[in-house]
């Protein structure tokens, strides 16, 4: 866990954008995450027998974006725009993981007798997807807090720096959505 706590999460609700921009944002979000999902299947086929390399890689990168997305948008509320979590988490993400693909190709496996394989597959997409969460979760907490920590004027390394004013962001531009 990183040194601080992260704040009181907000209680789910409504989004605070109009419904039809929300769905608009889902939508278009949907069509390029599954685009990008099916670019992955054409440029990295899984053979017809044996672990299904593409979809388990496919799932857990999204669920590591997913980690890194909430961080950003949810617990420290560096990404305000009301249509971000709904076009990132819901569309591109929504639709770039896939779960659906996920119990076929475990049903198929069952069905060419691969148990084994299946299982595995079962079992390692799952630990991977919610490690993949965490894993991502910690690592953007710590490289924020990494990044709101006070130090000598100037020392920000390759994120651009510190002014006397503040915090930088990662090219050199004010950072005007921090809430610390």
């Amino acid at each position: 866990m990183s040194e601080r706590e992260p704040r009181e999460l907000p209680e789910p609700g409504p989004p605070s954008a109009p419904q039809g921009r929300v769905l608009a944002a889902v939508a278009a979000g949907g069509a390029l995450g599954a685009l990008a999902r099916y670019g992955a299947l054409v440029l990295w086929p899984t053979p017809g027998r044996g672990f299904p390399w593409t979809v388990f890689v496919v799932n857990v990168t999204g669920c590591a974006l997913i980690g890194v997305l909430m961080v950003l948008t949810v617990e420290r509320g560096r990404v305000a725009h009301p249509l971000v979590r709904p076009f990132l988490g819901v569309g591109v993400l929504g639709g770039y993981t896939t779960f659906s693909t996920y119990a076929a190709d475990v049903s198929g496996l069952l069905v060419r007798q691969e148990v084994a394989v299946a299982m595995a597959y079962t079992v390692a997409t799952a630990v991977a997807a919610l490690g993949a969460v965490w894993a991502a979760a910690v690592a953007t907490r710590t490289w924020l807090d990494r990044r709101e920590r006070p130090g000598p004027r100037g020392a920000g390394g390759p994120g651009g720096g510190r002014d006397s004013q503040g915090l930088r962001g990662p090219w050199g531009a004010r950072d005007e959505g921090r809430t610390a």
